[in-house]
């Protein structure tokens, strides 16, 4: 099983995943500001936005201006449209959505072995050109490349790089994606049921003062007078 939260993928691994995995094919609908104290520092978000470009409205002659990025904007999409994402990729729609993920039952496992899983079609299966074997993925032909591969970046903690570890940062950074604010939300929750216990204790309490002297009272009945 391949655990996940909104902390657990390392900043090295984030930015293996920005920068060498999810640019062709993410779908990502957040700001790069978000990123701000979950795996970064400001600065180090900065200067990834830095390496972004963006694009900055149309210049006088209405072509399209592009500008580094800023923490204010969003992560840029590899594509203005569904139909240049076919074109560039042979007619395929090539995305990992971390919305995708967590609407999949047991997705997290999913990807990570969708990521993991390529290999060499088995004797007597046949893959037509443009397509790659991965029996994860429903049909066994799946048109996205590869994408994982030992030794492909250098871990500055000088973890291996290992095809298993960056499927885990992806399937990592996926689950942080698909709800950021989910630490947030628990942290909250786990207040309310602090506040609630402690007032729950106090009406207990009262309760037992206010009632204490009825129920510990005696009655004597002078049946002879």
């Amino acid at each position: 099983m391949v655990g996940a939260g909104a902390s657990v993928f390392s900043v090295v691994g984030t930015k293996f995943i920005n920068k060498y995995v999810f640019l062709p094919f993410h779908v990502l609908d957040f700001m790069l500001s978000d990123l701000v104290g979950v795996a970064y520092t400001e600065d180090e978000v900065k200067a990834l936005a830095a390496e972004i470009e963006v694009v900055d409205g149309p210049n006088d002659e209405g072509e399209n201006v592009y500008s580094p990025g800023k923490l204010s904007d969003r992560f840029p999409k590899s594509y203005d449209n569904e139909q240049a994402a076919r074109f560039a990729n042979g007619g395929a729609y090539l995305q990992i959505s971390a919305s995708s993920q967590k609407a999949r039952h047991d997705g997290q496992n999913y990807v990570f072995a969708l990521l993991t899983g390529y290999r060499d079609p088995p004797a007597g299966v046949s893959i037509r050109d443009g397509l790659h074997y991965n029996p994860y993925f429903p049909g066994g032909a799946i048109a996205m490349p590869k994408m994982l591969i030992d030794g492909a970046m250098e871990y500055e903690d000088g973890t291996p790089a290992t095809e298993a570890q960056m499927g885990k940062d992806v399937v990592s950074f996926l689950s942080w994606a698909a709800e950021p604010e989910m630490e947030e939300r628990k942290l909250m929750g786990f207040k309310w049921i602090f506040v609630l216990s402690l007032a729950l204790l106090q009406a207990a309490y009262y309760r037992r003062l206010k009632w204490s002297v009825l129920k510990s009272r005696k009655l004597v009945l002078d049946v002879v007078n």
